[in-house]
């Protein structure tokens, strides 16, 4: 308000009173003033109204965007970064966008206004515009991403090698004796989905092998699962295995499968991704891709605290790779 009411020429009282729409303010006064605010990017500083009578000392605070609670992987992302920050004297503040852009848009909004010192973010399903992070990273706020990345933006980000970790366990399909594997995966929109269906199709094309387009399906959940395998589970030639995008997927072919009288794996082999609770709490227990949810989270929040304690300069762009591994169990031969 300082800046402004010296821009303007005019007291930080005048100016306080216009951003709150004082009628103590003319009304020509109260739109030149908040117009200059809003070009300017202005947004009160609520912790710092919120201490003005206090003498609390105000907290180190990161925010954190979560696509969905509900996932396995991300709650773990969630608890690697929690303690990555409260071992480095951080708290954190969580939202989850559901998988909405334009609820993603006003997280990021309510961050900023609420003076985060950063923010980590995997985007949403439905982001396909990125004004809302460039702006963030315009106006000096350190920025994030882990699993989902935002190619449009020039920003750190902490991923995992979906490539090869797709890549590796088709190749387990392969050598295992599957020839017929099926594929279900998520929009190509999102950059992970890429990196695993072309980790899928390079394994294939490797043993000379080839993709079937009536075989690749965008299917990341277990309700879909559940539709559409039963249908491809009963035309003359099938798949002697499915790769799946997570778990959940690869739980709902799981179910499909032995509700229709296959038997896993002699019959079909099931490989998912993720390595959750759930792949050990099915019936054979699933063959997946563990993705150390945790270590991704400790690995965002310690670029992000290096960034906001300049350890790391300002403007500089961390990529770190989490490796993955693939764990074998009774879903495939």
């Amino acid at each position: 308000m300082k800046d402004i009411a010296r821009e303007l020429g005019v007291s930080v009282a005048t100016v306080s009173r216009a951003l709150k729409d004082s009628p103590r303010i003319s009304a020509a006064q109260r739109e030149r003033i908040q117009a200059f605010a809003q070009s300017h990017h202005f947004t009160p500083n609520y912790v710092a109204e919120t201490l003005r009578h206090s003498r609390v000392r105000p907290q180190k605070i990161i925010g954190v965007i979560i696509p969905q609670f509900a996932h396995f992987y991300f709650s773990s992302i969630l608890s690697g970064i929690e303690q990555e920050a409260s071992a480095r004297g951080y708290s954190i503040m969580v939202a989850q966008s559901d998988e909405q852009y334009d609820r993603e848009v006003r997280i990021c909004k309510s961050f900023y206004e609420h003076k985060v010192c950063g923010i980590i973010v995997s985007q949403a399903k439905d982001t396909q515009k990125y004004d809302h992070f460039q702006q963030l990273i315009d106006m000096g706020v350190p920025l994030v991403f882990y699993d989902r990345i935002c190619t449009g933006v020039n920003a750190s980000r902490v991923v995992v090698d979906d490539y090869m970790g797709a890549f590796n366990a088709v190749t387990h399909l392969i050598n295992t004796g599957c020839r017929r594997i099926a594929y279900y995966g998520a929009s190509m929109t999102l950059e992970i989905s890429k990196n695993r269906y072309n980790g899928y199709r390079d394994a294939l094309l490797r043993q000379g092998l080839q993709p079937r387009e009536e075989w690749v399906h965008i299917c990341d959940n277990r309700a879909d699962a559940e539709a559409i395998t039963p249908q491809i589970l009963s035309e003359e030639e099938i798949p002697d295995a499915f790769f799946a995008v997570n778990d959940d997927t690869a739980i709902g072919i799981l179910y499909s499968a032995k509700r229709m009288g296959y038997r896993v794996p002699e019959d079909i082999s099931i490989c998912g991704f993720t390595n959750g609770q759930r792949a050990v709490a099915c019936d054979p227990m699933l063959t997946t891709v563990e993705q150390r949810g945790v270590t991704v989270g400790e690995e965002a929040a310690n670029i992000l605290i290096q960034l906001v304690e300049g350890s790391l300069p300002p403007g500089h762009v961390e990529k770190r790779v989490v490796r993955t591994r693939l764990i074998i169990r009774g879903t495939t031969r």
